[in-house]
């Protein structure tokens, strides 16, 4: 089996395509440039990680214009990175390029990394909505491709713990793409989440 596993550069992407070699599964790294703010950052761990991790290095699917008509904290600088993050469409835009391109590549599958709906805070990252895109995917491309949420079960916590265990490092998760973490976004905020516990 084959599959495109949209990667970041981030911890949870990462681990993704981590299991997905241990399940010996061909895998078609992509990295999404939607004109996020920490794409430079992201691009540059997503590089290391796929590196690290034996993989090829990820294609890049250029979509930077969907940053500057689709404003939000994560693509622009001028609004607020937490009050403004929600981004309408980007899971759904990520979920159709990986799908075209595994289309084109004859893949089985298109994996991203969620985690366990009880921690989403936008439409975009439940159950639900991942069967819907199934569904549109299936009906837009004429073929079945599956869409996986291999981390669907867990919450950061977990994450972190099965991460650290993989010997999973130098993933980039801040959305605000400075050198050091800002500690106030929400992806920053996940990992405070888990170190509460």
């Amino acid at each position: 089996m084959s599959i495109v596993t949209l990667v970041s550069g981030g911890l949870d992407s990462t681990l993704v395509a981590k299991l997905a070699i241990e399940e010996g599964l061909r895998i078609y790294p992509l990295f999404v440039d939607y004109g996020q703010r920490a794409r430079e950052r992201e691009l540059a761990a997503c590089r290391l990680a796929m590196k690290k991790l034996g993989l090829p290095e990820p294609e890049i699917a250029d979509l930077s214009g969907f940053g500057k008509l689709i404003r939000s904290g994560l693509t622009d600088p001028n609004l607020h990175i937490i009050e403004d993050a929600f981004t309408p469409g980007r899971n759904m835009l990520f979920l159709l390029i990986a799908a075209a391109y595994a289309h084109q590549k004859n893949a089985d599958a298109i994996s991203i990394g969620l985690l366990h709906e009880s921690t989403s805070l936008f439409p975009d990252q439940t159950s639900g909505f991942l069967a819907e895109a199934e569904r549109m995917i299936c009906l837009c491309m004429g073929k079945q491709i599956k869409v996986l949420a291999p981390l669907a079960l867990f919450t950061k916590p977990d994450v972190v713990v099965l991460a650290a265990e993989k010997g999973i490092t130098q993933t980039y998760s801040c959305h605000l793409g400075e050198e050091e973490a800002c500690g106030n976004c929400i992806a920053c905020n996940e990992f405070k989440f888990e170190e509460n516990q």
